[in-house]
């Protein structure tokens, strides 16, 4: 049995799942900052059309 390398396989499995899961936390950050984001982009279009209800309302077609 070859205890140093089967203590080197454990090291790097502990820093892939470690590394894993620094990264998934960082896109879970991500996805956080961009859905608040989107939301603020969709609040700010509704202000826009409480304020101006009429735009967008009509379609003006000739043929």
């Amino acid at each position: 049995m070859d205890i140093a390398g089967l203590s080197m396989n454990i090291a790097q499995t502990n820093l892939l799942n470690d590394v894993g899961t620094a990264m998934l936390s960082k896109s879970l950050d991500m996805a956080k900052v961009m859905g608040a984001s989107m939301t603020e982009v969709l609040d700010s279009a509704a202000m826009e059309r409480s304020v101006h209800p009429e735009l967008g309302a009509n379609i003006d077609i000739s043929v």
